[in-house]
């Protein structure tokens, strides 16, 4: 299977469009779908719909795509293996994260990475716990750096444990108590949930002491819910690294009885991960756990 046969199919699939593909691929609109009939021919199936918005994947092409990143990431790794025997280290390396990892802990494991490793490219991808687990498991990140939850499908290194807090308004009764009775929240007004009420950290606490609270809002993301609860909103529950070096003027309290979750690396196997993943996995575990 040609390697410029996977990329017009994968890019195509992911963009919707032939013309996205052939951008990201440096091609013509035409030799991109050249390519892609080739390997429809090849293979003896349609894996794309062609229409007047785009292209969308059909039954056969939903099962090659993860089976294609595979394949492209066992291309680079053969690369970034050759790479490193002649003593150089290039590629890429994509990672899967908290927002709340990938501001507090990131930066300074990819600055100490890049000093060693000046060639080797560094993505990003931010999401809640739900989409990190899906880029991982669609082989579409190298790494993913989240919560452990059980089950653990994937090869996990914890790095810390991370506590959990009420968040609470400066006016909130417990706002300058020393812990916040986790029982407490059944009797607030308003409870603020992120992950679109689905906190993968937030609901099994909730769940694990029977508690039902009113949720009354729901959010994708973890840092409106802070500033919320500034402005007197409602209050939630979040773990603390969420928190660190924002600028929100609330009452961070730890609950009671106290809980954590444990944040680390998970990886679909580091025997058949990149050397450029392996390496930034060694300098993460260094730096954070430390």
């Amino acid at each position: 299977m040609e390697t410029a046969r996977c990329k017009a199919f994968l890019y195509a699939a992911e963009t919707g469009t032939i013309t996205g593909a052939a951008e990201k691929l440096n091609y013509t609109a035409s030799g991109v779908s050249q390519l892609i009939q080739a390997m429809e021919k090849e293979l003896d199936l349609k894996l794309l719909h062609r229409n007047k918005k785009g292209v969308t994947v059909t039954e056969a092409g939903e099962l090659f795509i993860p089976v294609v990143r595979e394949f492209l990431r066992q291309e680079e790794a053969l690369t970034q293996l050759a790479s490193d025997i002649h003593g150089l280290s290039v590629g890429t390396v994509t990672i899967a994260s908290y927002p709340s990892i990938a501001t507090h802990w990131l930066p300074k494991v990819i600055s100490k990475f890049q000093k060693d490793y000046p060639n080797i490219e560094i993505q990003i991808m931010e999401g809640i716990r739900q989409e990190v687990d899906k880029w991982l498991g669609e082989k579409r990140a190298d790494m993913a750096f989240t919560s452990y939850k059980t089950p653990m499908p994937y090869e996990w290194i914890p790095l810390a444990d991370d506590p959990m807090v009420a968040l609470l308004n400066k006016s909130h009764p417990l706002a300058k108590a020393d812990k916040y009775p986790i029982n407490n929240i059944v009797k607030e007004d308003v409870f603020i949930m992120p992950a679109l009420g689905s906190d993968a950290d937030v609901k099994p606490l909730l769940e694990k002491y029977g508690l039902d609270p009113e949720m009354d809002l729901k959010t994708g993301e973890t840092f409106p819910v802070i500033a919320m609860v500034e402005q007197n909103i409602g209050m939630s529950i979040v773990n603390k690294l969420i928190t660190e070096r924002l600028d929100f003027d609330v009452a961070k309290i730890p609950i009671d009885p106290p809980h954590h979750i444990t944040l680390g690396i998970a990886v679909n196997s580091l025997k058949s991960a990149s050397p450029a993943a392996r390496k930034f996995i060694d300098v993460a575990v260094e730096t954070l756990r430390s």
